[in-house]
């Protein structure tokens, strides 16, 4: 069985690794960037359908050290294409590159896509075109300093294109990236992780996931997937029939609640029409409620629970219905004390009202705590896209800025 890899953001490969595990029955290796798993056909589609962290499912097709284009173009005539796709059918080939000594990225795209072409037209008298949107074979090809990898993109489009976001603000969170907040802090929608909180909701990502693991909704359920219509795979068309069905059966009512807002009626409205289309506000699987609310003085939905948030700046810290944010809400996070204001706030309103809660906070501020005057119990690192962020954990008490006597483990730095 091939090695299948599974890229993710930065700080979540353990994560993966354990995602996995659950998933297939067998472990990962997690290493910088993504996880190796051993697995068939049958893996590669449970992971497409099931894996909320992953960014793709990449089937392993040739590797080799290279010095130039023709050396790529070696490589990929040694693989067996007809195989994989028909003359009919399209391809697309993108490249990623660290510290490669290539001059261009498409003329390497464009010798694989030519070795297949060549390769099929021998073959098969024919040979395939290229659709840069929605081809039938996407290929993936890694270059290093010295070494090359291609490989079939099993999943397509990005794993956290889930099918039910059209609605969206401003710089908004990747799904993945939102699945690894709450994988981070451990919450999986069971009774005993309570409710869960997201006060700055936005256009409801982090709100709409948590919802979807409440009530066990497969995260590729509303999408289709590449290898749908790759050749390898037709034989296994029962199969994936079988794994989606067995998906839809398991969806359940949810044991405890999401909740969200944000101060903007505009990203309410969004969040609300994102949910519809997640399937969580239906019937029996009603499993998050929305409400514009400013954060600094919404109340507690519940005794106890977990809020989390990736803090937004701009028009959605303004006062509802001001229509203006204060200056320092619409600076950038990375000032080294932006945002004062808003944040001060947030952590006087978590105190007074909060207390019992944990908050959970995505930022790429290593000074935030300080900015709350909150002192944090854990920090986890995590990339959001480029940008270095980290998890801060704050375990609330009643007036004060301590925290709770039962703190989470060591911080992780």
């Amino acid at each position: 069985m091939p090695a299948l890899f599974l890229p993710c953001a930065g700080g979540v490969e353990a994560l993966l690794a354990d995602e996995v595990l659950r998933i297939t029955r067998t472990v990962a290796e997690a290493t910088r960037g993504g996880v190796w798993v051993e697995g068939d056909e049958r893996t590669a589609m449970a992971l497409n359908l099931e894996s909320r962290l992953a960014t793709r499912v990449l089937w392993p097709l040739a590797d080799a050290e290279y010095r130039h284009e023709d050396d790529l173009y070696s490589m990929a005539r040694n693989v067996p294409w007809e195989h994989w796709i028909t003359p009919e059918q399209t391809l697309r080939v993108d490249v990623s590159a660290q510290r490669s000594p290539l001059r261009s990225l498409n003329f390497a795209a464009l010798r694989i896509k030519d070795a297949v072409c060549d390769s099929l037209r021998e073959s098969a008298g024919a040979r395939p075109s290229v659709d840069t949107r929605q081809p039938d074979l996407p290929l993936a090809l890694f270059v290093g300093p010295e070494h090359a990898t291609l490989y079939v993109d099993t999943s397509g489009d990005a794993l956290f294109k889930r099918g039910w976001r059209e609605d969206t603000g401003e710089a908004p969170l990747k799904e993945t990236l939102a699945a690894a907040m709450l994988a981070a802090a451990g919450w999986q929608g069971r009774a005993e992780d309570g409710p869960l909180l997201d006060p700055c909701c936005g256009a409801g990502t982090i709100a709409i996931e948590a919802a979807q693991m409440a009530c066990d909704i497969a995260p590729g359920a509303l999408r289709d997937f590449a290898f749908e219509r790759l050749l390898p795979f037709r034989p296994h068309a029962a199969a994936w029939r079988e794994l989606k069905r067995a998906a839809q059966a398991r969806v359940h009512a949810p044991a405890v609640r999401v909740f969200a807002g944000d101060v903007s009626f505009r990203m309410t409205d969004f969040a609300t029409r994102n949910a519809e289309r997640a399937g969580v506000l239906a019937g029996a699987l009603k499993a998050v409620e929305f409400k514009t609310a400013d954060a600094l003085q919404r109340p507690p939905p519940a005794g106890r629970g977990t809020l989390m948030l990736n803090p937004p700046y701009g028009e959605r810290l303004a006062p509802k219905g001001s229509g203006q944010a204060p200056a320092a809400a619409r600076q950038s996070f990375e000032g080294g004390g932006s945002s004062a204001e808003f944040f001060g706030g947030l952590a006087t309103q978590w105190k007074r009202h909060y207390a019992g809660w944990t908050a959970w906070l995505l930022s790429p501020d290593m000074k935030l705590p300080g900015l709350m005057r909150l002192k944090e119990s854990r920090r986890v690192p995590l990339w959001n896209g480029p940008i270095e962020c980290r998890m801060f954990r704050f375990d609330l008490v009643a007036g004060s800025n301590k925290p709770a006597a039962a703190a989470a483990p060591a911080d992780q730095r």
